[in-house]
Parts: structure tokens; C-alpha cells; sequence
């Protein structure tokens, strides 16, 4: 089981670090996943900076538990906002399909930063 663990780890160590970075590279891209009313720019750099730190703490040994849990806490922040997307008359992910497929999609990240935290 450590092998799968640390395996994962480092995936989506690189996953969310390239993410966050992409937030701040290419912002417009993640405007279309926040909802108008918020301040766009801000949530996005805001999300981008987490993402990043995100990343970086599950490359870390002392700091995998913490960005395992901050993860998991940020996936669950995330759920709503593709859930939203998949009862867009357009959705920000491109099609009604990916859209549903990412909602399940999005239960399975928040159990591997669940993994993540217990080992």
C-alpha cells in the first residue's frame, strides 16, 4: 500500500502544482468554472495559490497529512461548483457529458486525499 500512496501523492503533487500555476498562466481558461457573481480574477489567483501550495505540500513528507487534508477540503469546496456545471445550459468544461462524468469524478479525489491523509 505505500507504493500506491506515495505514487498518488506525487501524481497529484504534480497535478495541483501544474494546476495552480495554470491559474495564474492562463486565467480566462478558470473563469468559466466561477460563477459571476464572485470576483473572478481573485478567486481565481486565490484558488491557483492554494493549488499550488496544495501541490507542493504532497510533494513534502512533513507536509503531506496537512495538504492531503487541505485537498480534500478544497475538492469539497470545488463539488458544488461542478455540480452547478452540469445543470448549465453550456457548461465551462465543454459538454453536458464531461460535465456529469466530472462529478463522480470529483468524489474519487476526494477519496484519494483521504488515502493520502490515513497512510
Amino acid at each position: 500500500m505505500d507504493i500506491l500512496i506515495t505514487t498518488l501523492r506525487i501524481l497529484f503533487g504534480i497535478f495541483f502544482a501544474f494546476a495552480g500555476i495554470m491559474h495564474f498562466i492562463k486565467p480566462k481558461v478558470f473563469n468559466r468554472f466561477i460563477p459571476n457573481f464572485l470576483p473572478k480574477l481573485a478567486v481565481n489567483y486565490i484558488a491557483g495559490l492554494l493549488e499550488l501550495v496544495i501541490g507542493i505540500g504532497l510533494l513534502i513528507n512533513q507536509t503531506t497529512k496537512q495538504a492531503a487534508l487541505a485537498m480534500f477540503i478544497l475538492m469539497l469546496i470545488f463539488l458544488p461548483i461542478h455540480i452547478w456545471d452540469v445543470f448549465r445550459e453550456k457548461p465551462a468544461i465543454g459538454s453536458k457529458k464531461i460535465a456529469i462524468i466530472r462529478v463522480p469524478l470529483q468524489f474519487l479525489l476526494l477519496y484519494i486525499a483521504y488515502l493520502i491523509y490515513i497512510y
